[in-house]
């Protein structure tokens, strides 16, 4: 699925910056990779992503707060869980399932045609994002990445857009964002920017053919 925006043709744009979210779109990242191990019974494991390690609570990372704070804060609370808790950053490495090679090589083109700006935009969070800047060469492709973490601030929340935008002198009416989680991409949309929501790198290939972007 594609925003609006897929009606409106980019021909007029020679120099389009597409922006990129990293997670899900350029790289696989699942704590099932994980816990699948750790806690075998899925309704138990269910149970902990749930009411436990929760997205709301990773994504206080992604926004700045320290993993050492965050993980405390836990253990304080479900001292039951401890090791588990733990787990979840001691391990945070194997979470990483490597590169989603189809969306690389279509990065890959787009970087080698140089017709367009390439930026990044990404949650994640300070301490474990340099792990994936060493593991991953295609993430030096960008000309700069806007990293949530150091910016304690995060998607969709308008500020971490602005600045991209103005770090790099983007004008948003000649930019677009790829990310595979809709408000993220309504986020960027609230400050101009148009967006697609990343299903595959195939759909993704299509829509830029849709809208003359030729990688």
């Amino acid at each position: 699925m594609t925003t609006f925006a897929t009606l409106i043709t980019l021909t007029t744009f020679p120099k389009l910056t597409i922006i990129f979210d990293l997670g899900g779109v350029l790289i696989d990242w699942n704590p099932e990779y994980v816990f699948r191990e750790v806690i075998p019974d899925a309704e138990r494991r269910n149970y902990f992503f749930e009411n436990i390690c929760t997205h709301e609570w990773n994504v206080e990372q992604d926004a700045g707060r320290p993993i050492s704070v965050a993980t405390q804060l836990l253990v304080d609370q479900y001292p039951e869980w401890e090791s588990e808790i733990r787990t979840y950053y001691d391990r945070w490495e194997d979470m990483l399932g490597g590169p989603i090679p189809e969306t690389v090589e279509l990065l890959r083109e787009l970087r080698d045609r140089g017709e367009h700006r390439l930026l990044a935009l990404t949650n994640w969070s300070s301490e474990t994002f340099p792990v994936a800047l060493a593991r991953y060469d295609f993430l030096h492709w960008f000309e700069g990445i806007v990293v949530s973490g150091d910016e304690k601030t995060r998607k969709p929340f308008p500020d971490i857009y602005q600045t991209l935008l103005s770090r790099y002198e983007v004008d948003p009416a000649q930019a677009v964002f790829i990310d595979d989680v809709l408000k993220n991409i309504h986020g960027g949309e609230a400050v101009g920017i148009r967006g697609i929501h990343f299903q595959s790198a195939a759909v993704l290939r299509q829509t830029f053919q849709d809208w003359n972007v030729h990688a």
